[in-house]
């Protein structure tokens, strides 16, 4: 048999990518075959799976923000093509801008690196000889880490590969794509063995950044929206509301406020625990926000003026709308002088600042704002989406759920007496006010097929004009992957 070596202890752990056939010099002798032997071979493994997450939301994740009606880019370095909807399959403006990180290739590529590396630990912890209990939530992390990154690959591309076993040769990698339907099957199928395996929130010995069960229940019930299987969805976002161990904090600055993240925790199901310290984890998608050259004090010491919000998109709040307060129409400068909307960004008078991901005392580009995956004001909306339309109507429990939201925001009750597509859709602008910025909505957007109508309103004099088609519902299929692999078709649309 082969043995895979691994030349970097955590980035490489478990790939397998180089065989020892190779000729080459070798820097370490940790291979597959020696490494996963003690319990700390297996949480270091688990470690691995996760460490994709940072690469992916560093900019990738968020940067999708810029093709919605909420966000939109300074248009250099070639973000202003998800804004245009002028990305091509080897979105080559931004390998010309070596910008692939913050594009859909790092969406593929840090997604199969943690199924990957998941599926090492599946393979291989059962094997070592510790705790039981742990080695079974190691195993149950590692299903829900599977789950994710084949949730985030669906939801982006469509008809995407399966991957459960690690390769461990050359032609287990060369698979062609599943249905849609198939890929749900095993998110679902990981997230049943996760939910078994892992404790609640109220029984874990706090780890910031592992899932809870609630944690797997809460991405249960998204993936099964995403899937249109209501029941599901219903079932799994009902039991969060009900186990209450989370809950919406009072004041929804606090959410996001560096300084208060244990009691955001109450909150954020789970997060990208961002690090300040240095070494440490964190992502560019705080230092995009703020106005440019770091000139807001409460900001962070890195803000690029990268990121605005549409004026129209603030107009769409309720003045009364507590979450109004996560964006600025002007900001205070390091001399204590405020600074009015007309210089707020080099390139329009119509800027809007995001507040959601300050941190005043930030290490050059090191945060400390988490940032958020699920949270649970999500949970509730899609219990509301869920209840309506899987009981075919906006029922009293439906507007009880989108109504605690609105109340946590300082907003009356949502009209009564709407028929399930104005709910529905009260539901889907809900969600919009409530969660923008937090790469969430251009897929709630392409999931409704509602990027057709309100894309092309979201405009500016920056970007007067917007042209969505239907094939931007998927990305492309990042070229290279296709013409790598001889098994993986390119989506109909992008041929």
């Amino acid at each position: 048999m082969k043995k895979f070596i691994i030349h970097t202890f955590i980035s490489l752990i478990g790939i397998g990518l180089i065989s020892c056939e190779l000729e080459e010099e070798v820097f370490s002798n940790i291979t597959t075959e020696n490494f996963f032997k003690t319990p700390g071979d297996a949480e270091t493994a688990l470690i691995s799976a996760y460490d994709p997450i940072a690469t992916m939301y560093s900019a990738a994740v968020h940067a999708v923000d810029f093709s919605t009606d909420q966000i939109y880019p300074r248009p250099v370095v070639a973000r202003d093509t998800y804004t245009l909807f002028t990305y091509d399959p080897n979105f080559s403006a931004q390998k010309s801008f070596s910008r692939e990180f913050e594009s859909p290739v790092q969406v593929w590529r840090s997604s199969y690196t943690g199924i990957e590396r998941a599926n090492w630990v599946l393979l291989k912890v059962p094997e070592i000889t510790m705790n039981e209990a742990r080695k079974t939530a190691i195993l149950g992390e590692a299903h829900f880490l599977r789950a994710f990154y084949h949730w985030m690959l669906t939801k982006n591309f469509g008809e995407v590969i399966i991957k459960t076993k690690p390769s461990t040769s050359e032609s287990e990698v060369y698979n062609g794509k599943s249905t849609i339907p198939e890929v749900y099957a095993q998110i679902y199928s990981d997230l049943d063995a996760a939910m078994l395996a892992l404790p609640s929130f109220s029984q874990q010995v706090p780890q910031f950044g592992r899932p809870s069960k609630e944690a797997v229940m809460a991405l249960y019930a998204k993936a099964a929206l995403y899937n249109k299987d209501y029941p599901k969805s219903l079932q799994m976002a009902e039991s969060v509301i009900n186990a209450g161990t989370y809950r919406l904090l009072d004041n929804i600055e606090d959410v996001f406020d560096a300084t208060k993240e244990t009691l955001a925790r109450a909150e954020n199901i789970w997060s990208f625990e961002s690090i300040r310290a240095v070494p440490g984890r964190t992502a560019q998608v705080h230092a995009l926000f703020g106005p440019p050259n770091s000139a807001g004090v409460e900001y962070g010491n890195a803000s690029f003026g990268s990121a605005f919000a549409y004026q129209k998109f603030y107009n769409s709040f309720d003045p009364a709308d507590d979450r109004r307060k996560l964006l600025a129409t002007s900001y205070i400068n390091r001399s204590g002088v405020v600074v009015p909307q007309a210089g707020i960004t080099p390139i329009t008078t119509e800027g809007v600042l995001v507040r959601k991901f300050r941190d005043p005392n930030s290490i050059g580009g090191a945060y400390e704002t988490n940032l958020t995956i699920i949270r649970m004001s999500d949970v509730y909306l899609i219990a509301a989406e869920a209840e309506a339309l899987a009981a075919n109507g906006a029922t009293a429990k439906a507007y009880n759920y989108i109504n605690t939201v609105r109340r946590r925001a300082k907003l009356g009750d949502l009209t009564p007496g709407l028929t399930i597509t104005q709910f529905v859709d009260a539901v889907i602008q809900e969600r919009s006010w409530e969660l923008f910025a937090e790469a969430d909505r251009w897929y709630d957007l392409t999931r409704t097929g509602k990027f057709l109508t309100l894309v092309p309103l979201a405009t500016n004099n920056v970007f007067p004009t917007r042209t969505p088609q239907p094939k931007h519902r998927f990305f492309p299929i990042p070229l290279d992957e296709v013409m790598a692999n001889p098994n993986l078709e390119q989506n109909p649309d992008w041929n």
